[in-house]
């Protein structure tokens, strides 16, 4: 036989494909999804089974958690000690499972370091109570057992499990090409909801969300998402939850005493502390934990002052830390058929009721054959009672009783067998009377076993009862409450920075500084050698800085950033980046929701927001659209009041006063015509727009020429009034080489 003739060849991609696809298969089914039915993965339920089996009942002596684990993977479970015993601590952790199936001695981590529980030769562990719905009728027939790893042992291929566990406790897991996050949740929400659908087949799930609103995660949290959301998110079985920290206010501080689910403490407060040592949140002075046994949650944010906006600040925080978290939802697991898939609550409530159903169906039936093979021996013994003289002289003279007792009172193999295993002792008369009482309770539990398996409406009335008495037994309150909130916003940077008085000079080569104070002489203030004043504005230090260059581009920075006015300053150019041949120009300061005139020398303007204006772009942006040879003038805050005018100066004396409603709001452009100055007196440099003026309603216009001024006023200045764009009348003679306008009050 040649060496080929032994070999099975296959095409590698064929070979492949199948390798693959079985590793997947065991990996989803075999390891990483929990099943509807229990709600355990694998390792999850072989140890809760080799628990069991060791005697580690509630109320029992614990044991080391050592014997556990060697029992689990020596007789059950082939894979590494590390990780059967963290899927271990991770079911006795109550800050990880809603209700925990384990309950632990030791050190079994914490919840700011769930991984720093001690080594299992140092800790020990029993069942919990909670552990009865899954191990409460194991031995009653209700599952299937099948061969362990090596064929030496049987194992559950499913725990009986009588409430649905998969979302009390909920799981997660990662597969091949899937993965599972399933929330936990109340069991008294389930329990109701679980209720209503057995008693309402076609109930919707609008009606089970009102019983069963919401996760319900073991640490406890304000649950923000909306209503909408969460119905959508129990529909398709696909969403995420929004969980929030709780805290209140004492004495001024700040006291977060509730985190969301799998939050640790310590990590919010490095998050906290980095955005103070970064000067990102100016409003807090101190923090510390004072986290204890009795308080387990408690941290203290000191603010400032008692003046600081304490929903603002908290609304920073949930946007910017852990205190606020998203959880994804996706409800995947194995279903009834073996096969995983994501459900929505109305059906995987369902399916597990179908599982519940058949359950305690073989339950009863197992009871039921039970029942009827204890019958079967009880007629054989009462037989025996009544011929006890005779059967005694069998049992005496035959070579071989057992047959001659079959053959003469027509008993069966057991009958005869059960008979011939009485001893003596229980051959005296009372031992009738409780045989006979053993056979009619046994005959009216038989009857009653067949009504119900007979009667599905009896059925299902049972495995209600049975689930409402366990919701009962294990019933607590919800510790999530759901809450409308509005979403997080960060605060800006402006919004954080203290709101102070301050003073923006800029210089003619583009230094730049910031005084404390709106008092400040900025022309007086010492400039570098060859340097010297340009332009100033005034401010808030929480106010956005904007410049303005020579080719109608905008720059802006926070007003807190720039460099104080003790030196000289510092040079623009290294924060900004200007165009070849650009020159700073002018300084503004404002709220971005003021309105701003935008103009140029040409006669050229337009009102746009200041919000228009900022950019956080180092190379700015284009604002202003120039005609060849044109540069802008300094931008111009107006308010809002009724009757505002706008006064116009060409550099001939030229002018015109129109109402500002005639000027158009743009974002950016090249605006209209202010004042009619000829396109070839502009292009040859006789005559630009010099400067413009806001007007309010009852001020007077002061006109500067040289050392000389004109106040007008009234009628003086109603006189200059036009339409916007008109040529202008010219001014008294003396004044035709305007300097520029001042507002009177």
């Amino acid at each position: 036989m040649s060496l080929d003739d032994t070999l099975e060849r296959l095409p590698l991609k064929t070979f492949t494909e199948k390798a693959y696809l079985d590793y997947s298969m065991y990996v989803i089914l075999d390891r990483a999804l929990p099943h509807l039915a229990d709600g355990l993965k694998p390792v999850q339920r072989r140890i809760i089974y080799a628990m069991s089996e060791l005697g580690l009942a509630a109320g029992n002596k614990p044991k080391k958690s050592a014997r556990t684990v060697g029992d689990v993977i020596g007789k059950f479970h082939p894979h590494g000690d590390s990780a059967c015993y963290e899927a271990m601590v991770l079911m006795a952790q109550d800050f990880a499972y809603r209700y925990p199936l384990v309950e632990g001695q030791g050190n079994w981590g914490s919840a700011d370091d769930p991984k720093s529980f001690a080594a299992m030769r140092y800790t020990e562990s029993r069942l919990s109570r909670f552990a009865n719905i899954l191990l409460a009728e194991l031995g009653l027939g209700t599952v299937d057992f099948a061969p362990n790893f090596d064929g030496t042992l049987e194992e559950p291929t499913l725990m009986p499990a009588r409430l649905p566990h998969l979302l009390l406790n909920g799981g997660h897991g990662i597969a091949v090409g899937m993965s599972t996050d399933i929330p936990p949740h109340n069991v008294r929400e389930v329990v109701a909801a679980v209720l209503h659908l057995l008693k309402h087949p076609d109930a919707t799930l609008e009606a089970l969300c009102r019983l069963l609103p919401a996760p319900d995660f073991p640490t406890g949290c304000d649950i923000i998402t909306p209503r909408e959301e969460l119905l959508a998110m129990y529909r398709s079985g696909n969403g995420s939850v929004r969980a929030r920290a709780r805290y209140e206010v004492e004495d001024g501080d700040i006291i977060i005493t509730v985190l969301p689910y799998q939050v640790s403490g310590a990590r919010v407060l490095e998050q906290i502390a980095a955005q103070m040592q970064a000067k990102k949140l100016p409003w807090l002075e101190d923090l510390r934990d004072e986290s204890d046994h009795e308080s387990p949650t408690r941290l203290v944010l000191v603010p400032r002052s008692k003046r600081i906006d304490v929903e603002a600040l908290m609304g920073h925080l949930f946007a910017t830390t852990e205190l606020e978290k998203s959880y994804r939802v996706n409800i995947n697991c194995i279903g009834l058929n073996g096969r995983p898939g994501v459900r929505g609550l109305r059906e995987l409530l369902a399916e597990w009721l179908e599982f519940r159903i058949v359950t305690v169906r073989r339950r009863l039936a197992h009871r039921l054959q039970r029942v009827q093979d204890r019958l079967h021996i009880l007629e054989g013994l009462l037989i025996a009672f009544l011929n006890i003289d005779e059967v005694i002289a069998i049992i005496r003279n035959e070579d071989h009783p057992k047959a001659a007792l079959m053959e003469r009172f027509a008993l069966s193999d057991i009958q005869a067998e059960a008979i011939l295993e009485i001893k003596l002792r229980h051959l005296a008369r009372l031992e009738e009377t409780r045989i006979t009482g053993e056979r009619d309770a046994l005959a009216a539990e038989r009857q009653e076993l067949q009504d119900v398996l007979g009667s599905d409406e009896r059925l299902r009335a049972l495995v209600g009862d049975e689930i409402r008495a366990d919701g009962k037994l294990y019933d607590d309150p919800r510790r999530c409450l759901l809450v409308q909130r509005g979403a997080a916003r960060a605060l800006a940077e402006a919004d954080i920075t203290p709101s102070e008085p301050v003073t923006v000079v800029l210089s003619a080569h583009g230094w730049v500084r910031l005084a404390k104070s709106h008092d400040i002489d900025a022309q007086g203030l010492g400039y570098r050698s060859g340097d010297s004043y340009l332009a100033a504005a005034r401010g808030r230090s929480n106010q956005q800085t904007v410049f303005l260059d020579s080719n109608g581009r905008a720059y802006a920075l926070l007003a807190s950033s720039l460099p104080t006015a003790r030196g000289h300053g510092e040079p623009l150019s290294g924060r900004l980046t200007l165009e070849e041949g650009a020159r700073l120009l002018h300084v503004l300061l404002g709220e971005p929701d003021e309105r701003v005139l935008l103009a140029s020398d040409a006669g050229y303007g337009f009102v746009t927001p200041l919000e228009s204006l900022i950019s956080r772009q180092r190379a700015g942006k284009a604002l202003l659209s120039l005609p060849p040879g044109a540069v802008p003038l300094a931008p111009l805050r107006l308010d809002s009041s009724n009757g505002l005018r706008l006064a116009c100066v060409s550099s001939t004396g030229r002018l015109v006063v129109f109402a500002a409603s005639e000027l158009p709001e743009m974002p950016r452009g090249k605006g209209v015509k202010l004042i009619g100055i000829p396109s070839k007196l502009v292009a040859s440099g006789e005559e630009k727009l010099l400067a413009v003026a806001a007007l309010p309603a009852g001020a007077a216009l002061k006109v500067v020429a040289g050392a000389r001024h004109l106040t007008l006023k009234g009628s003086d200045l109603d006189a200059y009034g036009a339409s916007r764009a008109a040529r202008g009348k010219p001014l008294p003679r003396g004044f035709a080489r305007v300097r520029g306008l001042e507002v009177e009050s």
